[in-house]
């Protein structure tokens, strides 16, 4: 049986990048589906992905009524591309900092693993128009992770990675609750905790052009706080 590949692309306030970056997507990957989630961008984003939809049975749309989280609005992307046949999901930025001409590199090792994982601190990986403090700030937190956890993976903090859906099924993705950034760490480690095989394929990120980053001191302090929690619990329960 074929893959039904359906690429999840949350949406906040990306009006200016969500037709660059499906174009793209659909240049380089033309047989995969795009799923817009919105989540009630006041620049229209979601308007904009309506008459994008009307265009292209490639592209559809799943409108939320408030920004509640990256995590939130995945379980309901994920909920929504399984409910269209998906076999495959693929997580995805809408900025452009996942370049969507390197997804058929993930797709390719998609038949060894059940989760596929973009990264870019492993070898032939790369960030470009990245500061010092970003980097140092990224790694420490990657290598963090993975000794606090435990896991063997080096980059549990990146967005651009291809599910399996029998792997959301078996980890039971709809009773996650975490909901920021962190959702990515959190999901990474159910998929290891699960004994199921994890692959990571080096990606070159780019920061994004257009429009502003949803990067936050916040943001970072519930990552911490949450590898933090779960690694002294994961200890303690050893003892």
């Amino acid at each position: 049986m074929s893959e039904k590949v359906v690429v999840c692309i949350p949406t906040y306030n990306e009006r200016e990048n969500l037709p660059r970056i499906v174009g793209r997507l659909f240049a380089a990957n033309p047989t995969v589906h795009a799923l817009v989630i919105d989540d009630g961008s006041p620049d229209g984003t979601g308007a904009l992905a309506d008459e994008m939809a009307a265009d292209d049975p490639r592209i559809s749309v799943l409108h939320r009524t408030e920004k509640a989280g990256l995590g939130a609005a995945y379980r309901a992307g994920f909920a929504r591309a399984i409910a269209e046949g998906a076999t495959a999901i693929v997580e995805m930025d809408a900025d452009g900092s996942h370049q969507p001409e390197q997804l058929p590199l993930l797709l390719a090792r998609l038949p060894e693993a059940d989760l596929v994982l973009g990264s870019r601190w492993v070898r032939g990986g790369a960030v470009r128009n990245w500061p010092l403090h970003r980097k140092v700030l990224s790694v420490g937190g990657n290598t963090y992770a993975r000794l606090m956890l435990r896991v063997p993976v080096r980059d549990i903090t990146g967005g651009f990675r291809v599910f399996r859906v029998s792997t959301l099924q078996a980890i039971g993705f709809d009773r996650v609750t975490t909901t920021g950034y962190v959702f990515q760490v959190d999901m990474a480690k159910r998929v290891l905790d699960a004994g199921l095989r994890v692959i990571e394929v080096p990606i070159e990120f780019i920061e994004r052009e257009l429009g502003a980053s949803k990067m936050s001191q916040r943001i970072v302090m519930e990552a911490m706080g949450f590898v933090t929690r779960e690694g002294l619990r994961a200890r303690a329960g050893r003892r």
